[in-house]
């Protein structure tokens, strides 16, 4: 008799827990009824009768036959929700693109002073070797 109310209880405390993580993952609009918060204090506070009424009366009907993923896509919010949203500049392609443009003209800029930079030595070392005086070293007439 001990074991057959031991399997009843585990039995109960069982059916609460997937009752209870049933009605904290489900959507907004999948709760029926009342308010999350309360169906998890029922739940809680009476765990046969509580998670009986939550699979009976406080999910959605066709809930439990949609497909679900592990995680929600997108960032959380519906197909509608997100058109009228702005972007995070991580996730918009266009500040992604500008992101390597930037890099790449401010590289083509700098490559180009230094050539500038370089060929300038180069005339300056050239000028030294062939003992013509630099322009600088020239005195003032």
């Amino acid at each position: 008799m001990i074991r057959l109310y031991g399997l009843l209880f585990l039995a109960e405390v069982v059916l609460g827990i997937c009752a209870l993580i049933s009605c904290l993952s489900a959507e907004e609009g999948e709760i029926r009824a009342l308010p999350r918060i309360a169906w998890v204090l029922i739940i809680l506070f009476f765990p046969l009768v509580g998670s009986i009424a939550w699979f009976v009366a406080g999910r959605e009907a066709g809930a439990s036959r949609r497909p679900r993923t592990a995680w929600p896509m997108g960032n959380g919010f519906s197909e509608r929700d997100r058109g009228h949203r702005q972007v995070a500049p991580d996730d918009d392609p266009a500040f992604l693109s500008s992101l390597g443009e930037r890099p790449r003209q401010q590289d083509q800029e700098l490559f180009r002073r230094w050539e500038d930079d370089l060929r300038r030595r180069e005339e300056e070392l050239r000028r030294r070797e062939d003992g013509s005086p630099r322009e600088q070293d020239r005195p003032e007439v």
